[in-house]
């Protein structure tokens, strides 16, 4: 199957712990990986392993936005410049698409390989705040990156993308939470770790978004009847306390093979619950939201940053699709 993937929850629940053990789980098996790393709080890299000083040198996307526009708009007549385009900018006839196994250069730029046991996995991350972003800068302007590279991405048979999205209910801010094939939403057996599902359920209700939750730091019977009683049928699985991940969390982490057999069914149940949701793809559901973000994005400030009419980038006959065929 093919999936795009996301992980949210909020600050603290362990959705970037997760995440990299999913992330991991799939590399294992032979799949080719994307993992992005969405989240102003840049710990994706160093959950897969990387050292303070590899993870520091990670390409950010924003920094590089530029070259993912002009690279993207390829030959498409309804974008006059990669000026024009804003995070929301569909692709149409003549763009070009982001394909997982391929070789472009978005990835050359923005993606590095990162092994796991043997295996490897592209990582991609937005980059953190700088002290030139504070105060003036939003960190959905770095999030952009991330959106515009999914409204043009591709992902064919077997392939999966996994962002570990920013925490809380942020996501919301921009269209990127309909992005995905399926949401885990990590949480904890507290109420306030409940709060944010309560948020994303509300809020995703409206874009036929799957949710699915997966209870984190779960000791007993009680948290497992609190996290049923709060979010229903939405509990796939529970995750409980790991060795494996106290050892990982201390920069020792031990081979993933060694990872404990509840906590690797656990995974298991992730995968085969995103795995169900490919006969839900909807191409045109898909281009359709693309679409409505892009115009309500043009309106609201696009048009008069760009000084262009956004609205005239939308290609109404291009639907997005793993039969769609990319520009040369």
């Amino acid at each position: 199957m093919n999936m795009k993937i996301a992980f949210v929850g909020k600050g603290g629940s362990g959705k970037t712990t997760l995440s990299s053990l999913f992330i991991r789980h799939l590399a294992a098996t032979g799949a080719p990986v994307i993992a992005v790393d969405a989240d102003i709080n840049q710990h994706l890299g160093p959950a897969l392993g990387l050292d303070e000083a590899e993870a520091a040198a990670l390409p950010a996307l924003g920094e590089r936005l530029s070259l993912i526009k002009e690279y993207l708009r390829g030959t498409n007549p309804r974008i006059a410049s990669a000026a024009e385009m804003i995070k929301t900018t569909p692709p149409g006839e003549g763009s070009r698409l982001l394909r997982v196994r391929e070789d472009n250069p978005v990835y050359d730029a923005c993606a590095r390989p990162v092994e796991l046991d043997g295996d490897v996995v592209r990582l991609m991350v937005t980059g953190p705040f700088t002290d030139a972003d504070l105060g003036v800068a939003c960190y959905h302007s770095k999030t952009g990156a991330v959106e515009l590279c999914l409204n043009h991405l591709v992902d064919g048979q077997g392939e999966y993308v996994v962002v570990d999205m920013t925490a809380g209910s942020d996501s919301f801010a921009s269209g990127m939470f309909t992005r995905f094939d399926i949401t885990f939403l990590v949480a904890e057996p507290t109420r306030k770790g409940v709060s944010v599902y309560r948020q994303y359920k509300e809020y995703a209700r409206d874009f036929g978004v799957v949710l699915k939750v997966v209870g984190n730091k779960v000791q007993g019977q009680d948290d497992l009847d609190f996290l049923r009683a709060e979010v229903g049928d939405d509990l796939l699985v529970t995750v409980g306390h790991s060795d494996w991940v106290r050892a990982l969390e201390k920069g020792r982490p031990p081979r993933f093979a060694l990872l404990e057999d509840v906590n690797r069914r656990a995974l298991h149940r992730l995968r085969t619950a995103a795995d169900a949701t490919y006969d839900l793809r909807d191409g045109q559901r898909y281009t359709q939201q693309m679409v409505h973000f892009h115009l309500k994005n043009a309106q609201a400030w696009g048009n008069e940053r760009t000084g262009a009419d956004l609205a005239a980038q939308i290609d109404p006959s291009f639907v997005l699709g793993e039969s769609t065929v990319a520009a040369v």
